[in-house]
């Protein structure tokens, strides 16, 4: 009963990770560090996927195995967190305008003291 679960999990995950590639304030490998949980559990020949792409797969392994979160990876978030936050500010009324920028702050604080490799 769990494996259809965590599957279609791991699906949802993967399609808000692709998502989360194109649009700023959605983070992708978060889901997709999801999606290889999730497939762990239900889907193994997924998960072993996921961990050999080429590009997601060793921030998946530093977040397993480390904890860590890449450093290139720290850089791009703060960049898009802040152009997200700069945006919101000049586009939403007030009060809705500190929304963006409390959420990159809490994001960001939280992402920078997380190891790095």
């Amino acid at each position: 009963m769990k494996r259809p679960v965590y599957r279609a999990l791991g699906l949802m995950s993967v399609v808000l990770g692709a998502v989360g590639a194109v649009l700023p304030l959605l983070p992708t490998t978060p889901f997709l560090i999801l999606a290889a949980y999730f497939f762990a559990r239900s889907h193994p020949e997924w998960e072993a996927k996921l961990l050999a792409h080429p590009t997601v797969g060793p921030s998946i392994r530093a977040w397993r195995d480390h904890g860590a979160i890449p450093k290139v990876a720290k850089r791009v978030a703060t960049v898009l967190l802040s152009i997200s936050a700069v945006g919101g500010w000049f586009t939403l009324p007030l009060p809705w305008a500190y929304v963006p920028s409390a959420i990159g702050a809490c994001v960001l604080t939280w992402m920078w003291t997380r190891p790095s490799v």
